[in-house]
């Protein structure tokens, strides 16, 4: 055997017993979040632990392991057409807030299991991405966002008007929705009609929420899976880091703002 092949193959042994400790940590984490982090998000979970580490290492070292994180696909619509009045477009894609209850967004998504499907109308505060309340039901009725809505005002503060954006979505247009609004002194807000991307944020979450904990799971009921949607969020809110939180998760994240302030 040549020189320097000998020492190429030994150099290269050493270096897999250096990252040996490494990769079974990127490993635990990635299952830990069942596949639902990519390698910046476990690079942020590794410096949380104390850990000095280049994200292109991880990166690296789990293409090497071959773990990739989930992919994400798109959403289910449900506009009806103008059936009451449609708000302008305040929010005007400024999605960020420097304070809790300014600014929260809001949706409505399909799941479908063996032919029986399964609505979500979650709704997000801006500040951190938190998901503050939610309804689900079986059928896309008005009460589904309705009750949400009541959930959430009851939650504010008196001096707390935010902004509530959605889409031109029927519910959104209904005179009972607008009213409670309206008497809580919370500004409407809707997307142009037909673009996504004036709600970006409430996309991205149902894009997060399908691919992580949706497409590829096997659901032997609606139950199960609105079980499944209820600890997913909780794992959202609570666990569930986030790269521009500074690995934080958003009730981390708002804990933490609240204690500095």
């Amino acid at each position: 055997m040549a020189r320097s092949t000998y020492f190429y193959h030994n150099n290269q042994s050493k270096l897999a017993d250096k990252y040996s400790d490494l990769k079974q940590q990127i490993k635990a984490i990635y299952h830990q979040h069942k596949g639902r982090y990519g390698y910046r998000r476990i690079t942020l979970a590794l410096k949380n632990m104390g850990l000095v580490i280049n994200h292109k290492c991880v990166q690296k070292l789990m293409q090497s392991m071959k773990l990739k994180s989930r992919i994400r696909i798109a959403k289910y619509r449900s506009y009806r057409g103008q059936v009451g009045r449609v708000a302008d477009n305040v929010l005007q894609r400024q999605f960020e807030s420097n304070q809790p209850n300014q600014k929260w967004v809001t949706d409505v998504t399909e799941f479908n299991v063996r032919g029986e499907k399964l609505y979500l109308s979650p709704i997000m505060d801006l500040f951190n991405g938190e998901i503050i309340a939610f309804q689900m039901e079986r059928r896309p009725i008005f009460r589904l966002v309705k009750d949400m809505l009541k959930e959430v005002i009851d939650k504010l503060n008196i001096n707390e008007k935010p902004i509530i954006h959605s889409d031109q979505d029927w519910q959104y247009q209904m005179r009972f929705y607008q009213q409670q609004l309206a008497e809580r002194g919370l500004i409407q807000s809707m997307s142009r009609k037909g673009n996504c991307l004036d709600n970006a944020s409430m996309e991205s979450f149902f894009g997060i929420l399908k691919s992580e904990c949706f497409y590829g799971e096997q659901f032997n009921s609606i139950d199960e899976l609105e079980q499944t949607v209820k600890e997913y969020i909780h794992y959202y809110n609570h666990e569930r880091i986030k790269v521009k939180l500074k690995g934080l998760s958003p009730v981390q994240y708002r804990t933490q703002s609240l204690k500095a302030a």
